[in-house]
């Protein structure tokens, strides 16, 4: 893509409901980089926190990056601390995967923590460990703020629980070290909002926007700039977002428009509350799809969503051209079948 900077948040292929398919995972993203996206490795929709620890993320996250064939990101959090944790704990693990995500070569994406949720005080605490982040890290990385839609424990985050506030403590953070943050993610499901926050960074920062309800309108951009993406719904609408993403590349943006519209009904399904159970639909996709040989997910979350929510899912997939009908209707009968 050369008018939007655009990543899919990928989803890890279990062999069982302990351990990652390595091949099938690696092959994964290879689909996502041959249509000439990013990969964000380790995020959400891997199942970080709900069925992927972090030695298995930092393990996915060198492996997909030494494959070097395309450009990748790559999630730091704090979710390999145990216990009560204090500011100086957060940092410390903070510390500890960026060195492993830098190492690997992937952009660091500086993702929401729950322990810094659970342990700050107020602003002043965000802005000294993310402010002692962006003082260590090698290279522009990307914030991540994600809503509670996604993670409830995420609740006041930046230190209010007002989301106005909450975005000029955000904002704070961003502005004292514009030379450090490549863009910003955020994933609170509110387009007026993001696009309040994007006219209000710094120049030449990025904002990725993670609403998987708004994305084209968000992508498409007004007058005043743009989002860039970073977006969960990529990963299993790859190929037609690839193809709209082209058309805005030529100037056309009814067309990408065209083309994105089916997706939108598909993707506010998937993500419909409880919102944290999307992953359940897109490896659901994917095995429709045929990118892995069963419908399964880490710690068993493939019964996390209804037969009827997938059975919606599979007809709004259809509708939306990212499934072929013929061999998504055999698969679904066989696990209907196997019921």
């Amino acid at each position: 893509m050369s008018s939007r900077v655009v990543f899919a948040a990928a989803h890890v292929v279990a062999r069982d409901e302990r351990t990652v398919d390595w091949d099938a995972t690696l092959a994964f993203r290879h689909h996502l980089w041959s249509h000439g996206l990013g990969v964000a490795e380790a995020m959400d929709t891997a199942q970080r926190g709900m069925g992927l620890d972090w030695p298995a993320a930092a393990e996915l996250v060198r492996r997909s990056a030494a494959e070097k064939a395309g450009r990748i990101c790559a999630g730091v959090a704090t979710d390999h601390l145990t216990g009560a944790a204090g500011l100086d704990d957060v940092l410390r693990a903070y510390l500890e995967q960026l060195e492993v995500v830098q190492g690997a070569g992937a952009q660091p994406v500086l993702m929401c923590s729950r322990q810094l949720a659970a342990c700050a005080r107020g602003p002043e605490d965000y802005a000294k460990v993310y402010g002692t982040l962006l003082d260590n890290v090698s290279e522009p990385v990307v914030l991540h703020w994600l809503g509670t839609a996604f993670d409830p424990a995420l609740a006041g985050y930046w230190g209010a629980a007002d989301v106005a506030q909450a975005t000029r403590n955000f904002l704070e953070v961003v502005h004292s070290r514009p030379d450090k943050v490549d863009g910003v993610k955020v994933s609170l499901l509110d387009a007026g909002h993001e696009i309040g926050l994007r006219r209000a960074l710094p120049p030449g920062v990025r904002c990725y926007t993670g609403d998987d309800f708004h994305y084209p309108d968000l992508i498409a951009g007004d007058e005043h700039g743009h989002s860039d993406a970073l977006l969960g719904i990529f990963d299993p609408i790859a190929p037609v977002a690839a193809k709209a993403l082209r058309k805005l590349d030529e100037g056309d943006t009814a067309e990408f428009h065209r083309i994105m519209a089916p997706t939108v009904p598909l993707s506010r399904h998937l993500f419909s509350a409880p919102t944290y159970y999307y992953k359940t639909g897109v490896v659901f996709l994917a095995w429709l799809a045929g990118h892995q040989d069963r419908f399964l997910l880490l710690d068993g979350l493939q019964t996390a969503r209804s037969v009827e929510h997938l059975t919606e899912a599979k007809r709004l997939a259809e509708v939306a051209g990212v499934v072929e009908p013929e061999l998504a209707e055999r698969r679904w009968q066989q696990w209907l079948a196997s019921r």
